[in-house]
């Protein structure tokens, strides 16, 4: 009980430097005795301390590259226009790249403990992607890029929640959590953790040797990786519920972390529901849009995902968008660049408004029912199934 309130302490204590560090640094010092004769001063400080602990863009040069399997590289990143903010483990970055002359971004979760004079992003390449590819592929050290400052809610609040974790992760999706277990294992574990780990085969097990020295070296924390393809070719293991029965036990008092491609969120979802999770004891993230939006409730019947609609932006022209991907991928491709953090439909960055036609988005996504009764979209998560006519911000 001790370790665990210092271990608290040391938490609040750390966030309570950092805040003291950039106060310091962006002070404005008054002029004289008496009342400051310049009150706008104190603006200013205030949204300086707002700038550095929380900016909106930082720009960064890649330090080195670190080859984790045959698909996954991490990217090392080092800031080249002031320090790294403080930032909870299990936040991430939005990273902007160009890529074939489309200026473009994807959110990626930061691998690295907080502290450290770096960040290191872990990028899986998919067959079919479009930053990922290039990250994985064409990054080189030196390079710079530009990200958004730490976005994101997946995360532990060590004062409120249980000390009894559970991260289910699949494929990259171990990467939050990989920035959580390196900074209990740094500072010393005051809750316990066990991380079900689900792969497709022995190759694509990220951080395969750290996780394995960290549990050998830390009673604290488990692990247990299962693959869905078994050595012979056949079905393996999945996070299921025999697998939490066996190496959780009882799931009560626990809080489950779920983080991994799109469609492992609604099996373990389904796997909790029939453990009898409760709703606040549960924390997803996903990444990105679905594989295949027609798969999901609610599609058009017989709309083919290959289908192109009008879209005509007002006060900027018109562009070609394809029903199955999210409308904000052609309005990068025509140039039209608009905010984003997220890209999953919840941070509202990107809040348009439709002004005439259809769109479809997934079930889940986070648009607020009165943005819906106002005819605002998430143009991210947000599919055509119309011609349109938007309002940009």
């Amino acid at each position: 009980m001790k370790k665990d309130l210092r271990s608290r302490l040391t938490h609040v204590a750390q966030d309570l430097g950092a805040w003291a560090r950039a106060a310091a640094a962006m002070a404005i010092p008054p002029v004289g005795d008496g009342p400051d004769p310049f009150p706008w001063r104190e603006r200013v400080r205030e949204r300086r301390l707002v700038e550095r602990l929380h900016p909106p863009s930082m720009e960064l040069k890649v330090e080195g590259r670190r080859r984790e399997t045959p698909t996954t590289v991490t990217l090392r990143l080092v800031r080249t226009d002031g320090e790294l903010p403080p930032f909870s483990p299990g936040q991430y970055v939005n990273l902007h790249v160009t890529v074939d002359g489309t200026e473009t971004s994807r959110p990626y979760s930061i691998a690295s403990a907080p502290g450290e004079p770096f960040l290191e992003l872990t990028v899986k390449e998919k067959p079919d992607g479009f930053v990922s590819p290039h990250l994985v592929n064409e990054v080189a050290e030196g390079d710079a890029l530009r990200s958004s400052g730490p976005e994101g809610w997946f995360r532990r609040e060590p004062l409120i929640d249980p000390a009894e974790l559970v991260f289910m992760a699949g494929g990259s999706g171990v990467t939050p959590f990989m920035s959580m277990i390196r900074q209990q294992a740094r500072d010393g574990f005051d809750c316990r953790v066990t991380l079900l780990y689900g792969c497709r085969n022995a190759d694509e097990v990220i951080f395969a040797d750290e996780l394995r020295a960290l549990a050998q070296e830390h009673e604290a924390l488990e692990l247990a990786v299962v693959f869905s393809e078994s050595p012979n070719g056949g079905s393996g293991g999945l996070l299921d519920r025999a697998l939490i029965r066996n190496r959780v036990g009882d799931v009560a008092d626990r809080l489950f972390f779920i983080c991994g491609p799109e469609p492992m969120i609604p099996f373990c979802l389904e796997t909790l529901d029939g453990l009898g999770v409760p709703l606040h004891r549960r924390r997803v993230e996903t990444f990105g849009p679905p594989a295949d939006v027609t798969a999901l409730s609610g599609w058009p019947a017989g709309l083919d995902a290959q289908r192109q609609f009008t879209v005509e932006v007002e006060g900027r022209g018109q562009v070609q968008a394809t029903a199955g991907e999210p409308l904000m991928n052609a309005l990068e491709r025509a140039g039209m660049i608009i905010p984003a953090t997220c890209r999953v439909g919840t941070c509202s960055a990107c809040r348009s408004r439709l002004l005439r036609g259809t769109i479809y988005d997934p079930p889940g996504t986070g648009v607020r029912q009165g943005d819906r009764e106002h005819g605002y979209i998430h143009p991210c998560m947000a599919y055509p199934i119309s011609d349109l006519v938007i309002r940009l911000p």
